[in-house]
């Protein structure tokens, strides 16, 4: 019974109005639903509360009821999906400041950019006023407007505009090409064309010589993405394991895709990273489809279903807890990283292994610590060189989790090479130099084998 209520939770997930499928009252479907699907036994104490709130209070935290309105909600989180102008937020002494906004959204067409200050809402001041206290009162229903008054970056005077408030949706998957050629692909939440955006990345990063897969602070989704998502991994066959109230384990084949990650590749997790995020890293883990690196997750191991019910609203119940194919626990436990990094290091540790896995055997040069941003190396070789045959291409200054860095190399003497990067290094920061097999010696003496060097910035 619960595969069949899995399929439906599938479906029913896509729809955006759920129509009556019975004439009982709500609160009759609710205990029977209860009873028969909730992950375990409830006492009858507990049944006859007199609301659908009061029942589902006593519940876990993640079986709920949602009147169609509340439902709608929902399913916009997971699709990455909101209403309103389309404008990122925080505090300022005049009012509310725009930190970003949204390309093509309604206050980025209204001329509305960062750094604006909006000072009311609608007539209702926003001086002193809380990022979520605004929001409330910026924000509103589909096709309604707000009139905004606001300080303008550019003329520091005020201006006002009338902004219709539109659904909105939010980028879900981000990717980009990393320095070494080192492919990184960020999913938002497990939404029902994640899949679909994920093969698009990859197949725009064609050429990458490892992947980067990030689902730190994301909370899940739908079961059936995570089922996709999972096929998307080299030498995965199992999504994951369910377990129903009656105990009995029941596993779950992924849903396999043509265009793979290839190896290597690293999943990102962090203490943010639960349900559906869990489900994908505990079985890529225990299959060796990647390295996991991060901190231990978050510990949803459960699994709700929707149940629509006869007055349109609907009942989220956690109706099977889920474990890796092999058994692993999750729920309550999280998933542990096959690499634990300090927190806010998971992409440069990731990155940093990426490469030095894409260029095994290059020798290791003592590192450079705490140098300037206006850094300029120096490269001493043990013999004369001949630098005629010397190209930009073969020396590579790459910021960990970001891009590679241009720089000019000069030849200083027989024996020794500059360094310079053409732009300042970030504060902070930490690189990899690298210095590529490419040249030969005074006597045509081929160099051995490549080399580099680890930099962190001051």
């Amino acid at each position: 019974m619960l595969k069949r209520y899995f399929s439906i939770l599938i479906v029913f997930l896509l729809l955006t109005n759920v129509s009556a499928v019975s004439a009982a009252e709500p609160l009759d479907e609710i205990r029977a639903l209860i009873k028969e699907y909730y992950i375990e036994d409830v006492p009858a104490s507990v049944l006859t509360k007199s609301t659908a709130k009061e029942i589902t209070k006593h519940l876990d935290p993640y079986s709920t009821f949602m009147t169609a309105e509340e439902f709608a909600a929902f399913s916009n989180g997971i699709e990455q999906q909101l209403v309103g102008v389309g404008i990122v937020l925080e505090e300022d002494m005049k009012g509310i400041k725009v930190l970003s906004v949204i390309a093509g959204g309604p206050a980025d067409r209204a001329g509305i950019q960062a750094g604006d200050i909006i000072v009311s809402a609608n007539g209702i001041s926003l001086a002193g006023k809380s990022v979520q206290n605004a929001i409330s009162l910026i924000s509103g229903k589909e096709h309604t407007t707000v009139t905004l008054n606001y300080i303008s970056v550019e003329t520091n005077t005020l201006v006002s505009k009338t902004v219709t408030r539109e659904l909105i949706k939010l980028p879900n998957v981000e990717y980009q090409m990393l320095g070494g050629e080192i492919g990184y692909v960020r999913l938002n939440s497990f939404a029902q064309e994640s899949t679909k955006e994920i093969i698009q990345a990859i197949e725009k990063l064609g050429g990458a010589k490892g992947w980067i897969f990030d689902i730190r602070n994301n909370g899940g989704g739908y079961v059936s993405a995570a089922q996709e998502i999972a096929g998307l991994f080299p030498n995965v066959k199992h999504a994951f394991q369910l377990r129903d109230k009656t105990g009995k384990p029941e596993i779950y084949a992924v849903i396999p895709q043509k265009t793979k990650f290839t190896e290597p590749t690293h999943i990102l997790i962090n203490e943010y990273s639960a349900s559906a995020s869990e489900m994908v890293a505990v079985s890529v883990k225990e299959q060796k489809g990647a390295a996991l690196y991060g901190q231990t997750s978050f510990g949803k191991g459960s699994m709700q279903s929707l149940f629509p019910l006869s007055d349109n609203s609907l009942l989220k119940l956690t109706t099977a807890r889920f474990y890796s194919p092999a058994g692993t626990p999750v729920h309550e436990v999280g998933v542990t990283p096959t690499i634990e990094t300090a927190v806010g290091e998971e992409l440069t540790a990731s990155h940093r292994d990426q490469l030095l896995t894409a260029y095994k055997g290059y020798e290791k040069l003592p590192a450079l610590k705490g140098v300037p941003v206006t850094k300029t190396f120096t490269v001493e070789m043990n013999m004369k060189m001949n630098w005629s045959a010397l190209k930009p291409e073969d020396v590579q200054l790459i910021e960990l989790g970001g891009k590679e860095v241009p720089v000019d190399v000069k030849v200083a003497d027989e024996y020794k090479m500059t360094i310079t990067p053409k732009a300042k290094l970030q504060a902070k920061g930490q690189y990899i130099l690298l210095i590529h097999p490419k040249w030969t010696s005074h006597h045509a003496k081929q160099m051995e084998k490549g080399i580099y060097l680890e930099v962190t910035v001051k």
